[in-house]
């Protein structure tokens, strides 16, 4: 029996638009009236520097930092250090939020700075090893095992986001949520 795809991961080289994709995912599967949760992570900049990275819940649009230039403890992540605190109380409760509550799972990333929490691991494994169909953002060299798991699960699926595809690779995925969603209620 062919194996119905439900993990679909994005990746690409850094700056080629991957959370714009995620962001057009999420706002058009809206728009068709899915419940979409989870969390979304971007860059920050001051005067045209980049000082550091947020997240934001997608339910309850609460924001917090996941890593920052003048952080001042946590994991060291190249200049930046991770924000273990917001990337439990908002990331990873979101995505365990979204596990229960919504119809579409969206986390934007599963990366370096992400993968310093045990609370976000433990989170990300639930939510794949769940029903769900799951939308999710993975570095583009991610080494760490939880991510090679992810990458050779039957049901994954993975899209690399590039400069000739970043204006339409959003509307293949939403086809292919939407017939896993139909599969689902059927």
């Amino acid at each position: 029996m062919h194996q119905t795809k439900r993990v679909i991961l994005i990746t690409g080289r850094p700056g080629i638009g991957k959370t714009t994709v995620v962001m057009k995912i999420v706002e058009e599967l809206r728009a068709k009236g899915c419940k979409v949760g989870g969390m979304t992570s971007g860059e920050k900049r001051e005067d045209g520097a980049r000082v550091g990275f947020q997240i934001q819940d997608i339910t309850t649009g609460k924001q917090g930092w996941l890593a920052h230039i003048r952080q001042p403890n946590g994991p060291k992540i190249g200049k930046y250090r991770v924000n273990i605190n917001d990337l439990e109380n908002i990331g990873a409760k979101a995505v365990e939020n979204a596990t229960e509550n919504a119809d579409i799972v969206v986390v934007d990333e599963i990366g370096p700075m992400e993968l310093c929490s045990q609370a976000f691991r433990r989170a990300i494994l639930r939510v794949v090893d769940g029903e769900k169909p799951v939308i999710a953002t993975v570095h583009f060299k991610a080494t760490d095992q939880l991510v090679k798991k992810i990458k050779t699960r039957e049901d994954a699926e993975m899209f690399e986001v590039t400069l000739e595809n970043r204006k339409n690779v959003h509307n293949v995925i939403i086809a292919l949520v939407t017939k896993i969603l139909k599969e689902g209620h059927s």
